[in-house]
C-alpha cells in the first residue's frame, strides 16, 4: 500500500537494528566471576537499603562500572522471556595503614598488619533492579586475596544472570556495597520491543502482533504487513509530537477497526533519514514579528537552535552575535521575543539543525529598508568598568585604534568620536557587553571623492604621456589596427618568461620586455606579475602550473639567460642530483630547472622553448651548449628573429614584424641602458664574471 513520502517521513524514523540473543535455560538466577575472584549469590532477594556512606577501614572492594546485555530466559523452546544480564566491574578502594615509629626505619613488622595483608578482601555487593511494575534486589559476596591487589587497581568483574523485564520497558539498575563506601552506581536502559529482536518465535506475547516492513521507492513509501488471516489489529499513522498539543487530524487508522490489545509496538523508521528532515525543513517557515518578535512555524517539533547574527551588505556569511538566543531547542509555532533595545535591517535570525544552517531571515526588511553599510561595534566591560571596543568585520572583531590594515582600524578614531557624540545606535546592552551600529555613509562618500580625484589625475598623466610620446603611441595604435584586421587567429599565443633574479635593475629590464611583448599578439606570464601566487604556492608549484598551461595552449617558454642563470645551469649540469638554492623566495628560474633540463636532455625542447640574452650583459658563447638545441637570440639586436619565432604560423607580413621589433626595441633600450650605466656596470669588459666569460 503506497503512502505519500512526505506524510509518512515526518512521523516515522529508521527501523532499529535486529538483535540475536543468547538463550538461558531454566528459571534459576546464577552468578559467575572472572579468574582470581570468588563469588557467591545469596538465595532469594534482599531488602534494598543502601544506607549512608561510611569511611573505609582500609582497602575494600567497590563497584566501578555497570554493563548490561540482553538474553532470553527460556522454559521451553517457544516459551521465553526477555532478561537483563548485569556485569559489575570491581576495584580496590582505600590504602593499607603505613607502619609508624621504628618500623619505618627497618624495625620489625607488625604481625597483625602482615596477617591482614595475607588475608582476603571481601565485599557484599547489592544489585537493585526496577522495571515497572517489579523491583528486585540481590546480594553477591565477592572476595579476592589481598596480596594480589593494589589500591586503585581493577580486580575483575562479577556477572549476574538475570533480571526478567517486559519488552519495550525502561529499566533502572543500581549497585553498591554493604556497608556503602561510595556513591552508588546507576544505569538506565530502554529495552527494545518485538520489532528490534529475533524473538518472534520465542516470546509468545510477540505472536499477537503483525510485523511491519517499511521501504522507500522514490517519493513513495511502501508498508508491507505480515499478518495471519485470523488476526485482528489496528494500524495507525500519527505524528510523534514531543512539543505542543497533539494534532488529531494527522492521526489516521489505515486498516481494520481499533481494538484493545494486550501488547503493542511502534516504529519510527525515518527518524534519522536525511530525506525526511529535508521535507520537514521545506515545510518550515521563519517569521519575524513586530516589534521584536519571531516565530518558527513547522508541522511538528524538530531539533533546532536559533542564533542572532549580523549580515553585512555585499554577501558573505552572517556573523554570530552576543547575546546568542537561548541554546535550548526552539519551540515551534510559538512567538518568542528578541533581547534587543532597537532594531536594525542588518540583524538576522538563523535557525540551525545538527550544526547545519536551515533558515535565515533578516529583521523587518520591508519596514526598515535594505541592508545598510553600518559598522557594528562590540563593547566589552570588565568588573572595574573598564571598557574596550572592537568592530565586527569579515576577518573578526578588530580593536579600534589598532594598526591592522582593515577599514575599521583606519577609521578607528572617527568611529570612536561618532560613538562618543551619540551618532551610533545602541542595539543591545547588559552589565558586561553592548552592541552599537555606527553609520559609514559619510566615510564612503569621502572615499569615492578620492577615487574620482585619482581617476582625473591618471587621465591627465595619460594625456601628457600621449603628447610627449606621440609617435610611439601612433605606432602602437597602428599595430593594434593591423591586429584587428588580421583577425583573432594571429593574436593571443601564450609565452612564459623565465629568468634568474639578478638585482632590481635586471628585474626592471625583464619587466620592460614583458610589458612590450604584451602589446603584441602575445599573452605573457612572468613571476614579476604573480608574486602573491608565488608566495602562496611556492616557485616550483607555480612554474609547474604555468608551464603545463602554456604548453597545452600551444605556447612557448622563453629562457632569459643572464650571468646568474648561466651559473645555476652549470651547477645543475655538473651535479644534477642537487638542486641549487634559489636566490630569493620568488626565483622561479632556479625552481624550474628540475623540469626544464629533462626536456632538453630528452630532446623535447625544440618547438617548445626559445632562448634569449641581452646585448652587453652576456656573450653568445656563454650560453651552455645544451640549450643551443633551440633558437637563442640576442636582444634587442636580434628582435625580428626573436619575435618571428614567437609568432603563430600565418602571423603578419615581414613589414609589420619589423615595425613590432622597432617598437619593442624602443621600450626595451632605456631599461637596458640604465642597467649598463649603473655602478659596477655588468657590461664592462673587465667584469668577466657578469658577462659569462
Amino acid at each position: 500500500m503506497p503512502v505519500p513520502w512526505f506524510l509518512l517521513s515526518l512521523a516515522l524514523g529508521r527501523s532499529p537494528m535486529v538483535l540475536s540473543l543468547e538463550r538461558l535455560v531454566g528459571p534459576q538466577d546464577t552468578a559467575r566471576c572472572s579468574p582470581g575472584l570468588s563469588c557467591h549469590l545469596w538465595d532469594g532477594d534482599v531488602l534494598c537499603l543502601p544506607g549512608s556512606i561510611v569511611s573505609a577501614p582500609g582497602p575494600v572492594l567497590v563497584p566501578t562500572r555497570l554493563q548490561t546485555e540482553l538474553v532470553l530466559r527460556c522454559y521451553q523452546e517457544t516459551d521465553c522471556d526477555l532478561c537483563v544480564r548485569v556485569a559489575i566491574h570491581l576495584a580496590v578502594h582505600g590504602h593499607w595503614e603505613e607502619p609508624k615509629g621504628e618500623e619505618k626505619f627497618g624495625g620489625a613488622a607488625d604481625p597483625e598488619l602482615e596477617e591482614s595483608r595475607n588475608a582476603f578482601l571481601q565485599a557484599q555487593v547489592v544489585l537493585s533492579f526496577q522495571a515497572y511494575p517489579t523491583a528486585r534486589c540481590v546480594l553477591l559476596e565477592v572476595q579476592v586475596p589481598a596480596a594480589l591487589v593494589q589500591p586503585g587497581q581493577s580486580v575483575g568483574s562479577v556477572v549476574f544472570d538475570c533480571f526478567e523485564a517486559a519488552l519495550g520497558a525502561e529499566v533502572r539498575i543500581w549497585s553498591y556495597t554493604q556497608p556503602r563506601y561510595q556513591k552508588e552506581l546507576n544505569l538506565t536502559q530502554h529495552l527494545p520491543d518485538c520489532k528490534g529482536l529475533e524473538v518472534r518465535d520465542s516470546i509468545q506475547s510477540c505472536w499477537a502482533l503483525p510485523w511491519l516492513n517499511v521501504s522507500a521507492d522514490g517519493d513513495d513509501v511502501h508498508l508491507v504487513l505480515d499478518v495471519s488471516e485470523d488476526q485482528r489489529f489496528g494500524l495507525s499513522l500519527y505524528w510523534n509530537q514531543v512539543q505542543g498539543p497533539t494534532k488529531p487530524w494527522w492521526h489516521r487508522n489505515l486498516v481494520w477497526p481499533l481494538e484493545p490489545d494486550s501488547v503493542r509496538t511502534s516504529i519510527c523508521p525515518f527518524r534519522e533519514d536525511p530525506r525526511a528532515h529535508r521535507n520537514l525543513w521545506r515545510a518550515a517557515r521563519l517569521q519575524l514579528l513586530p516589534p521584536r518578535g519571531w516565530r518558527l512555524d513547522a508541522p511538528c517539533s524538530l531539533p533546532a537552535e536559533a542564533t542572532l547574527c549580523w549580515q553585512a551588505p555585499g554577501g558573505g556569511p552572517c556573523q554570530s552575535l552576543v547575546p546568542p538566543l537561548p541554546p535550548a531547542n526552539v519551540t515551534v509555532n510559538k512567538a518568542l521575543e528578541l533581547p534587543l533595545l532597537n532594531v536594525h535591517p542588518n540583524l538576522c535570525v538563523q535557525v540551525s539543525s545538527w550544526e547545519k544552517l536551515q533558515l535565515q531571515e533578516c529583521l523587518w526588511v520591508d519596514s526598515l529598508g535594505p541592508l545598510k553599510d553600518d559598522m557594528l561595534l562590540v563593547e566589552t566591560r570588565d568588573p572595574h568598568n573598564n571598557r574596550s571596543l572592537c568592530a565586527l568585520e569579515p576577518s573578526g572583531c578588530t580593536p579600534l585604534l589598532s594598526r591592522a590594515s582593515t577599514r575599521a582600524a583606519r577609521l578607528g578614531e572617527q568611529l570612536l568620536q561618532d560613538l562618543q557624540s551619540g551618532q551610533c545606535l545602541q542595539l543591545w546592552d547588559d552589565d558586561l557587553r553592548a552592541l552599537w551600529a555606527c553609520p559609514m555613509d559619510k566615510y564612503v562618500h569621502q572615499r569615492w571623492a578620492l577615487v574620482w580625484l585619482a581617476c582625473l589625475l591618471f587621465a591627465a598623466v595619460l594625456f601628457l604621456l600621449f603628447l610627449f610620446r606621440k609617435d610611439q603611441v601612433k605606432g602602437w595604435l597602428r599595430l593594434l589596427k593591423e591586429d584587428i584586421r588580421a583577425g583573432p587567429a594571429t593574436r593571443g599565443r601564450a609565452a612564459l618568461l623565465l629568468y634568474s633574479a639578478e638585482d632590481s635593475g635586471f628585474e626592471r629590464l625583464v619587466s620592460a620586455l614583458a610589458s612590450a611583448l604584451c602589446q603584441l599578439p602575445l599573452r605573457v606570464a612572468v613571476d614579476l606579475w604573480s608574486r602573491r601566487e608565488l608566495s602562496a604556492q611556492g616557485p616550483l608549484a607555480w612554474f609547474h602550473a604555468q608551464r603545463r598551461q602554456t604548453l597545452q595552449e600551444g605556447g612557448v617558454v622563453v629562457l632569459l639567460f643572464s650571468p646568474g642563470a648561466v651559473v645555476l645551469c652549470r651547477e645543475w649540469l655538473q651535479d644534477g642530483a642537487s638542486t641549487p638554492t634559489p636566490h630569493g623566495p620568488h626565483d622561479a628560474f632556479a625552481a624550474s630547472l628540475s623540469c626544464v633540463l629533462p626536456d632538453f636532455l630528452q630532446g623535447r625542447a625544440p618547438g617548445r622553448y626559445v632562448g634569449a640574452y641581452f646585448d652587453g650583459l652576456l656573450h653568445s658563447d656563454a650560453v651552455p651548449a645544451l640549450f643551443r638545441s633551440v633558437p637563442v637570440f640576442s636582444l634587442p639586436s636580434q628582435l625580428p628573429g626573436f619575435l618571428g619565432t614567437l609568432q603563430e604560423p600565418g602571423d603578419p607580413r615581414p613589414g609589420l614584424l619589423r615595425e613590432r621589433a622597432r617598437l619593442v626595441s624602443q621600450a626595451l633600450q632605456p631599461a637596458l641602458d640604465q642597467l649598463l650605466k649603473a655602478p659596477g656596470d655588468p657590461g664592462d669588459p673587465e667584469d668577466g664574471a657578469r658577462d659569462g666569460t
